[in-house]
């Protein structure tokens, strides 16, 4: 019998991410995503429908998530099922957890929000790029006696 598991979700954090180390240095970062579902019901009215997933990161991509991410802010994630199951402490009950393993991410936005929006990505430094800017594509130079543009059919577009 054949397995698949996998899951692409897109929605907003609803809280910072939290970032932890494993006794051996692996990193672990837990957030939540909520994703929304916009429809207009048989009666005509709009309605809303907004479905909260727990995320578990881990490795590098957590370190950057919680670098980087905020809450709020949008993000594209692509992972696979994990069922948690546990006795309740306080009432003896079994109790259960489906989440997201993440395995890859994408942030939507570009980060560059005002401080009283919470953060996100550092803005671009202010200082000379380090790199030459890259120059654009072009025709072969023309001859500098002439006045007649440069000829060519096979400009790579």
């Amino acid at each position: 019998m054949a397995n698949f598991n996998k899951v692409i979700l897109a929605g907003n954090l609803t809280r910072d991410p939290e970032l932890r180390y494993t006794p051996k240095g692996t990193a672990i970062a837990k957030f939540g995503l909520a994703i929304n579902r916009n429809w207009t019901g048989d009666d005509g009215q709009k309605r809303e429908e907004v479905t909260f997933v727990d995320v578990d990161a881990f490795g590098k991509q957590a370190e950057v998530i919680g670098q980087y991410l905020r809450k709020g802010r949008p993000v594209l994630v692509e992972g696979r099922l994990k069922l948690d199951q546990w006795d309740d402490k306080q009432t003896g009950q079994k109790r259960s957890r489906l989440g997201v393993v993440l395995e890859a991410f994408s942030f939507l936005d570009s980060g560059n929000r005002d401080a009283a929006g919470g953060g996100g990505a550092p803005a671009a430094s202010s200082a000379p790029a380090a790199r030459p800017a890259r120059p654009a594509a072009s025709a072969p130079p023309a001859d500098p006696g002439s006045d007649e543009p440069p000829q060519g059919d096979d400009v790579p577009f």
